[in-house]
């Protein structure tokens, strides 16, 4: 009923209609957020002033979604060819081996966990060997990482969690940090050694901006791809003539997994900060303020999607904002994208009897995205 809305608590803006939406995240006259100073600001309001969370702030100050040109453009370009539609097209049977993997291990237990079993442990995986972890440094601690740290885009965090978060963002500074280490005496064929070349080679970057990109790139390759398949598999559970069509016809799986992602996003909120005054939908938004930007909301406007309430793996115009737009589209959509196709075909196609073992779901706490604690299934044979 009020798709520009103002708010009295704060005096951000909330904006819900899909053009509105998109308008602003296309529209160069707002910035991104500069998360790592507001991290500092909230230092002061901590009851424990013996601690801080410096490490936090200088872990998300040169995260690339909370970058404004020209920086953002620097180091977007550094990264951007690792993650081409040709180069994620190479990662395929990767993909698809670390699958069976996962799943000939699920099967054992008998019920399986799609998130904790199959969703969590694929991406980072993926991410790990993109970046040039070693395959024995991953383990069941760096999901949490990953779940922690994916809270700092929520901008309703508790003051209570920032020393968690906090201790988390030291963690991964000391792991890759290391790791950094080890690449400057040994380089390999990976991201990490290249990132390492621009800093020394061309200054394109410093230290700690390739010690952020390494901590972004983990972070956020993971959780949009674990709630994309998690919101998913859950929606086709739970309209079966969809999972019927899709079981029927595997090769609709593009037009599927773009329905998900309209459907059910896994990103739900992007907030940007006016640069100057702007008109919006009869609204004038003041120079510094905020603008929440409700992208799951946009994502069901029916002036934009027919039925948009409706779970339809067959819709074709879905020019869904899922993944954001502008010069901050998702850098790794195209690896989201596909290992979502893989992996909810491959269930699909290897255990078409999967129904939900439970219809108690817990969701997890955050306003910013939107993913399952948990989705637990019954395999019927």
């Amino acid at each position: 009923s009020q798709p520009i809305c103002h708010s009295v608590i704060g005096g951000d803006w909330v904006l819900t209609r899909y053009e509105d939406v998109k308008s602003i995240l296309k529209d160069r006259r707002v910035v991104t957020v500069n998360k790592g100073k507001l991290i500092e600001e909230k230092e002061r309001y901590l009851k424990n002033r013996d601690q801080n969370i410096q490490a936090l702030a200088d872990s998300t100050k040169t995260f690339l979604f909370y970058m404004n040109p020209p920086d953002h453009n620097r180091l977007r370009s550094l990264v951007g060819q690792v993650f081409s539609p040709v180069k994620i097209k190479e990662m395929r049977p990767k993909i698809e081996t670390i699958f069976n993997e996962c799943l000939d291990k699920a099967l054992s237990k008998g019920e399986i966990d799609i998130i904790e079993d199959i969703a969590q442990p694929i991406p980072v995986r993926m991410i790990g060997m993109i970046l040039g972890i070693p395959p024995n440094d991953i383990k069941k601690s760096f999901n949490q990482w990953t779940r922690t740290l994916s809270r700092i885009i929520d901008p309703l965090i508790p003051l209570a969690e920032y020393e968690t978060l906090n201790q988390v963002a030291l963690e991964a500074q000391q792991y890759f940090h290391e790791l950094i280490s080890q690449r400057e005496k040994d380089p390999q064929q990976d991201l990490i050694s290249h990132l390492i070349t621009a800093r020394d080679e061309s200054g394109k970057l410093n230290e700690q901006e390739v010690l952020s990109m390494c901590i972004m790139l983990f972070v956020t390759a993971q959780d949009t791809t674990v709630n994309t398949i998690g919101n998913g598999m859950l929606a086709l559970l739970q309209h079966p003539d969809q999972m019927d069509k899709l079981k029927q016809e595997p090769e609709i799986i593009d037009t599927a997994v773009e329905e998900i992602l309209r459907f059910d996003s896994p990103v739900q909120m992007a907030t940007r900060i006016a640069n100057e005054s702007l008109k919006i939908g009869g609204q004038t938004i003041q120079k510094g303020e905020n603008i929440h930007l409700c992208l799951g909301s946009a994502n069901r406007d029916p002036a934009e999607f027919s039925n948009p309430d409706q779970f339809d793996v067959l819709r074709q115009k879905n020019n869904h904002l899922a993944f954001g737009d502008g010069i901050h589209l998702c850098l790794g959509a195209p690896l989201a994208r596909l290992e979502a196709k893989i992996i909810i075909n491959s269930l699909l196609q290897k255990l078409p009897n999967l129904k939900l073992a439970s219809n108690k779901l817990e969701w997890r706490k955050t306003v910013a995205t939107r993913g399952l604690n948990e989705l637990l299934v019954t395999v019927i044979t």
